[in-house]
């Protein structure tokens, strides 16, 4: 939910359940079936393999028995209220006959027929209880949105006792409101309760509840404010108070859990001398709301962050990774708490944490896992001052990754863009709103150049998560009023929290193809691939061959040589190739798919195969100040499942024009004595050199994160051999370690030690 004015809201309701570990104490997260308290003293889970957390096999506990549902007429209807009683928002699909393998015990549900709009799987016809004439074969399944419900607990969630319930926070300032930049940092604190926005007494006021009222509201820290000032404001206006005797220890997630009074409705004498009560929070480096507070604080000496947040669409969410030893690790989810992931929120500058998220919910992580049951108190300034376990290799895999969502201020950025003609919410031409107060209006996007990093922003901008596709003619969404191009010359980095922040023309449009069908589009997901190298494998199958030329039609055919090959004697003679393995995982939580559907794959018949995308992957020899000696590059031929988790089923395979991809979990292998698996180093004069590898180099594909997607090595070439070492991925070492790998000296004799 958002205000219509300024005032600043935070993103719990709390109809919410709140999260609580410090209260409750949190388990160790459960590697069986995943329970979920339903309706009418019925009990839902999700079971089988392989799957993520929000599909599987779906089962009913009822009279202390556990069962499955039939296929039989099941429906998608079906499946979106066996989500919700799951405590999801919806399904996006279902399966049949036993995708997640067959189940055990009675098959309580057969013929289920529902609407979609029963409360309850317990208002949807059916053939009654345990009446079913299916075998397990037929287990049906469903496949939920990967977003809660805001009523939903679990056991890192509780139910807030009081009654009246809090349900809102927000702080409305006290003088300017309408005028006053977002986001407000200051303010009466105001709270929403059944029947509607009261204040809240100040007697007693402390600035313990400061810090849990700026943790809701997304900011990490509080500040004193001019209590006279407000004393003064106050004398002049009317007051509504709801609440009073608040008490906070600091550490609490939501107001609702600090120990508090409710006002009752026969109260005459309401907060008898007091005030309403106000708090001002100190915003976090990204959302510094005026130049005079970034520059304080980027005047603070500031050393590298020791956590890290990866893989999530939005800021303040993703995988907490952290730093040791000048290598980033992954923070293993047993005993993960709110506490701990408020901690971690406040480090990196943002509030309170909203969801503590175990199970590799923001895709998994790769190399080492730093820590393990992790006990905060929430009062901690770093993660590292928590107690914690140091990982040993048997404790704790990357399917176990812990992560975190957190609150964050409001910006009012989704307010200045949206989509129009497209098939759902989730895409169509992007619109955008500019120009002043009194002269505010809608317009498009030039479509020229924009392209994958863009299309992150917008959707990012819009709160749907990441992006498939950044598209530069849009004229199948050809729909309503809007055709003049406000923006042009769009250029993102990618980490941009709206459009507004990029590069672009200004008020000077300039646009090369005109007309509303050569305007930007996107179509946004809520899941997204993520593509890792594994860097041990390069760094172990490198090696020198000398291949006669007469064995190279075909690389010559698609470029995989150096310039200078056009002008050598064919076929005599040969080119010096450095050959190695690669071995590239799909870490995300959506399947790697090329841009490009079947009908336009590029048939390459030296080689007999098509490519699915013209570049995969660029090959570089660079000097150490980065200039580049040697370069090469893969088409992706064949994006397959060549191997896969333990508990992931291959999808995608080449053989006979199949689908080509990459499923999450899956790794596809290109072996280093396949055709243009190397780098032409026959030009290549003997010294020390870096090598990098860069997957998608040109963002054809969307990712959830792109800072991975490079890899390095330090190598020394003497003219007959050549010794690769220090391979990594490109963000996997800490600031100085990259320095120190970019100063490298080389070696001096051929020891590596």
């Amino acid at each position: 939910m958002r205000p219509v004015s300024v005032w600043q809201w935070s993103p719990w309701g709390l109809q919410l359940c709140l999260l609580c570990s410090l209260c409750l104490g949190s388990p160790s997260p459960s590697t069986g079936p995943e329970k979920r308290a339903g309706s009418h003293g019925l009990q839902f889970r999700l079971a089988g393999f392989p799957r993520k957390p929000y599909e599987g096999r779906v089962e009913i506990q009822r009279a202390g028995e556990w069962g499955t549902i039939c296929d039989d007429d099941f429906t998608l209807q079906a499946a979106h209220i066996l989500c919700r009683e799951l405590g999801f928002t919806e399904a996006t699909g279902w399966t049949h006959s036993a995708k997640y393998g067959p189940g055990t015990g009675r098959i309580w549900l057969d013929n289920l027929s529902c609407s979609g709009t029963e409360q309850s799987v317990t208002e949807c016809a059916s053939r009654g209880w345990g009446n079913s004439d299916c075998t397990h074969d037929e287990d049906a399944g469903v496949i939920c949105k990967d977003q809660r419900l805001p009523g939903f607990t679990d056991s890192n969630v509780i139910e807030v006792e009081h009654n009246p319930q809090v349900e809102e926070v927000r702080l409305r300032p006290g003088v300017g409101w309408g005028r006053r930049p977002l986001p407000v940092t200051e303010g009466l604190v105001e709270v929403r309760l059944p029947d509607g926005w009261s204040q809240v007494c100040d007697k007693g006021w402390s600035a313990h509840n400061s810090h849990v009222v700026c943790g809701m509201l997304g900011f990490p820290g509080e500040k004193r404010v001019n209590a006279a000032f407000y004393r003064l404001l106050a004398q002049r206006q009317q007051h509504s108070f709801g609440l009073h005797g608040v008490a906070c220890v600091g550490t609490e997630a939501h107001l609702s859990l600090c120990s508090l009074e409710f006002y009752r409705a026969n109260d005459t004498a309401r907060c008898p001398g007091g005030a309403p009560a106000v708090v001002s929070c100190v915003p976090g480096p990204l959302y510094a709301a005026s130049s005079g507070q970034r520059k304080q604080q980027q005047s603070k000496p500031q050393g590298e962050a020791r956590v890290r947040l990866k893989g999530g669409a939005h800021p303040g969410e993703g995988r907490v990774e952290v730093l040791k030893a000048g290598t980033w690790g992954t923070v293993c989810d047993r005993k993960w708490d709110l506490q701990a992931a408020s901690v971690v929120c406040r480090e990196l500058g943002f509030g309170s944490a909203r969801e503590a998220l175990s199970g590799a919910r923001m895709g998994q992580g790769m190399g080492a896992i730093h820590l393990s049951e992790i006990r905060c108190s929430g009062q901690e300034p770093s993660l590292w001052k928590c107690p914690h376990k140091n990982i040993t290799a048997d404790d704790c895999s990357h399917s176990q990754d812990a992560a975190v969502r957190c609150n964050l201020p409001y910006i009012g950025v989704e307010a200045k863009i949206r989509l129009s003609g497209g098939r759902s919410r989730h895409e169509g031409r992007v619109e955008v709103q500019v120009g002043g107060p009194g002269s505010l209006r809608w317009g498009l996007i030039c479509g020229d150049d924009w392209g994958t990093l863009e299309a992150m922003v917008a959707c990012r901008q819009l709160g749907l998560g990441y992006a498939n596709h950044g598209l530069q003619e849009t004229w199948y969404w050809d729909s309503g009023n809007i055709t003049e191009v406000v923006m042009s010359g769009v250029r993102c980095t990618g980490t941009e929290l709206s459009l507004d922040q990029c590069t672009h023309h200004g008020t000077h449009i300039s646009c090369k193809r005109t007309g509303t069908r050569f305007t930007a589009g996107v179509i946004c997901s809520e899941t997204a691939s993520d593509l890792l190298l594994h860097s041990a494998l390069v760094q172990e199958t490198a090696y020198i061959e000398d291949r006669p030329l007469h064995m190279l039609y075909c690389a010559a055919e698609e470029n995989c040589l150096a310039s200078s090959a056009r002008s050598a004697n064919w076929p005599y003679g040969h080119r010096r190739l450095l050959r190695f393995s690669s071995q590239i995982h799909n870490l995300g939580r959506a399947d790697f798919r090329p841009k490009a559907g079947r009908h336009s794959w590029v048939w390459h018949e030296c080689h007999g195969h098509y490519h699915s995308m013209d570049i995969f992957t660029h090959y570089d020899i660079l000097t150490p100040n980065g200039t580049k000696v040697a370069e090469g590059h893969k088409a992706s031929f064949c994006l397959e499942d060549t191997e896969c988790q333990e508990d992931v089923s291959k999808r995608y395979e080449c053989a006979n024009f199949g689908e080509q991809g990459i499923t999450v979990g899956c790794w596809d292998l290109y072996r280093h004595d396949i055709d243009c698996q190397w780098i032409d180093i026959t030009d290549v004069k003997p010294g020390n050199y870096i090598l990098q590898v860069v997957i998608n180099p040109n963002f054809e594909v969307a990712e959830s994160d792109f800072t991975n997607n490079a890899m390095k090595c330090n190598c020394k070439y003497d003219g007959h051999r050549i010794w690769v070492h220090n391979c990594h991925i490109g963000d996997a070492f800490s600031e100085e370690a990259n320095r120190r790998f970019e100063r490298y000296p080389g070696q001096t004799s051929n020891q590596i030690i």
